[in-house]
């Protein structure tokens, strides 16, 4: 292999040192290929120079190496944890890689215990659900794997401990007690139908039952009954029994395990078709609160070059481990990175000393793993286990039926079948309400699915209100003027820029009239025609009997009713108009409220700034609002709300 190779490359791995590390290989453009981790740099690196791996995806890999760099670390835990954060973070393609899903949800309670201060928040607390990062000024529970299971728990302790959920500006403006209260699932705090002290004695047991304190919370609420009998205070101890009562009917609903786990996560894998999936279930506070599936990628690439790397720690030649255990080890080492770790994992697969005692360093908590659990840890395995295989199965059946949607286009339009993967569709729909707003949306799809993150919106300006043809011959300008440029700097060689390269199929949602905009602009722009198909609407625009027009004069084509290839054009014209639906009404939404007041603020972002005018009801809510008001919106902080509040005033 080492021909391949510069010498000032060779030179490099030569002079490595016998140290534990990471390294890091690039390609000839400086793309990252692959991240890994040694206990003995010098040797681990060098086999794969040293080494003829052949026409394997090792070698495939290694061939492209044309740069290294490398970061000594003083431990193998260490080794591993920076590993991990670099393949999260820089996506390499030859390492199995988890990627970032939505973050997890949290049930919060206001204030800090034993906190002083008369906000409502703090003199009785309020239970929400929660999204986002964590701090100090309120508790927080979790994580939980779904948005339900929150809501579950809210419910739940709603029914036993009656905490209220409403936002500090309603509770402070009620002058008598809500819904709630009347079906109790709250003690009324809002008009004084219950004393500080009483309801702080009801967060301390919810907040209990939540860290699995289950007999504990029990026996306190049973001394308190009694307490309050022998003060012949029987209103207040029928109240507690009632409240013992329905937490013995919550519990038997919930199945709580009495057994000494409190906060366990249960890891299962399945690896089938080239495809993997973990599903991970959670325990917290001895309630099975669900699970939820990751779906990896990279995964063949990267097990084949993990089996690439014969030379062990030692000198010994190393035992490849299954699949399985490798799908395992890099989504435990990659999702506690931002996730807080339970002190016991329970696993389908063995997992590795040094993981766990990297986890350990990390979290400054002692992890432990279980491979072969048994008793209630097995039955909860059993069904993770399970649900990994029908959620590896769904994918599967998805990803073959998408294929088969691009197959099936693409023979419809005579385009090449060689590289399906790479065929790519972009698809632009223009949306405004009476001239008003005018938006176009292009929207990208590739690798049989689309891909949001290459999503594009346009602002149309200086044109007639409501002229559709003008809009379309200003966006496709505006999006292929910069294609045409590349192709003439490229003189006829291939663009290497993704976003300059012209897509394989340029989809209008329109019939005729849009198509001829097109192929005027395209001509124009001396760019290739037959990529232009229109979709047509059908004789009474049904659904299903839409029509192809194609801008370089062929017949129109009927893909008929049932047509996995309309299918597909389908599937890609609603996603373009659901794409221009939101923008459109988020640019009148703006531009009737005033959102652009908000948005010239440091600091409030899209998200933010939807939740300030929903909270509020309009920016003139906003700006009436005190700076206590602002802080209680969830992301605001007080600074932040000092800002909101001199910036709008």
């Amino acid at each position: 292999m080492s021909d391949v190779h510069s010498e000032e490359l060779l030179a490099q791995v030569a002079a490595l040192p016998a140290l534990p590390g990471v390294y890091r290989y690039f390609d000839a453009q400086g793309a990252l290929l692959y991240v890994g981790k040694a206990r003995h740099l010098k040797r681990r690196v060098s086999s794969y120079f040293t080494k003829n791996h052949g026409g394997t995806r090792t070698g495939h890999m290694v061939s492209k190496i044309a740069r290294m760099e490398t970061t000594v670390v003083r431990s193998e835990a260490e080794a591993l944890l920076l590993e991990n954060n670099l393949i999260k973070t820089l996506n390499p393609k030859f390492n199995i890689l988890f990627r970032d899903d939505k973050s997890y949800p949290y049930l919060k309670i206001t204030g800090t215990a034993g906190g002083a201060g008369n906000a409502p928040g703090q003199v009785f607390p309020r239970m929400a659900y929660y999204r986002g990062s964590v701090d100090k000024k309120h508790r927080y529970f979790g994580p939980y794997p779904s948005a339900w299971a929150v809501k579950e728990t809210i419910q739940l302790l709603q029914k036993v401990f009656r905490l209220r959920t409403c936002e500090d500006t309603v509770f402070a403006n009620r002058t008598r007690p809500c819904l709630l209260y009347q079906i109790k699932r709250c003690t009324g705090p809002c008009v004084n139908l219950i004393s500080p002290e009483a309801y702080a004695a009801d967060v301390q047991h919810a907040e209990a039952l939540l860290r699995g304190e289950t007999q504990e919370v029990l026996q306190a609420m049973e001394a308190r009954m009694m307490a309050h009998s022998g003060k012949l205070e029987f209103e207040q101890a029928a109240e507690v029994r009632n409240q013992i009562q329905a937490l013995s009917r919550v519990l038997h609903q919930q199945a709580v395990e009495t057994a000494d786990d409190k906060d366990v996560d249960v890891l299962a894998v399945r690896v089938q078709g080239g495809r993997a999936c973990v599903n991970l279930a959670m325990v917290r506070g001895g309630r099975h609160l669900g699970d939820r599936p990751y779906f990896p990628v990279h995964v063949e690439d990267a097990a084949a070059v993990y089996a690439g790397e014969e030379e062990g720690e030692g000198g010994n030649e190393r035992t490849v481990r299954p699949v399985e255990a490798q799908v395992l080890e890099a989504f435990i080492a990659q999702h506690y990175i931002g996730v807080p770790v339970p002190p016991v994992l329970v696993a389908s697969e063995p997992v590795d000393k040094a993981l766990l005692e990297a986890l350990s360093q990390q979290s400054g908590l002692r992890v432990s793993a279980v491979h072969q659990p048994r008793e209630q840890r097995r039955a909860w395995l059993d069904m993770a286990q399970k649900n990994a295989d029908l959620q590896l199965a769904r994918l599967l059946a998805e990803e073959g039926s998408q294929q088969a949607r691009t197959r099936a286009l693409a023979e419809a339009l005579d385009l090449p079948p060689d590289d399906l993967d790479q065929l790519t569709i972009e698809c632009f729909d223009i949306s405004h309400t009476a001239g008003e707003s005018t938006q176009a949306s292009c929207v990208v799809f590739h690798h049989h699915k689309m891909q949001s993150s290459e999503y594009r919106r346009y602002k149309i300006e200086d044109i007639t209100g409501g002229d559709d043809y003008a809009a379309m011959r200003q966006v496709l300008t505006r999006r292929y003027s910069k294609v045409a440029e590349a192709q003439q700097e490229a003189g006829g060689a291939e663009v290497t820029n993704a976003q300059a390269r012209l897509p394989d199929l340029v989809l209008i949602d329109g019939g005729k009239g849009q198509v001829s905009v097109a192929r005027e602009v395209f001509t124009a722009l001396g760019l290739d025609l037959t990529r232009i198909v229109g979709v047509e609407k059908g004789e009474g625009r049904k659904v299903g009997l839409e029509e192809l027009v194609f801008a370089d004069g062929r017949e129109k084509v009927y893909l008929g009713r049932d047509s996995a290839a309309l299918m597909l054009v389908a599937q890609i014209r609603d996603e373009a108009h659901r794409f221009a639906i939101t923008g459109m009404r988020a640019a009148r939404a703006k531009v009737r409220v005033g959102g652009g007041q908000l948005e010239e603020i440091p600091g409030v972002g899209p998200k933010k700034r939807a939740r300030l005018l929903q909270r509020f009801g309009g920016v003139r809510g906003v700006a009436a609002a005190s700076v206590e008001d602002l802080a209680t919106v969830d992301g605001i902080s007080h600074d932040l709300a000092e800002e909101i509040y001199r910036a709008l005033r």
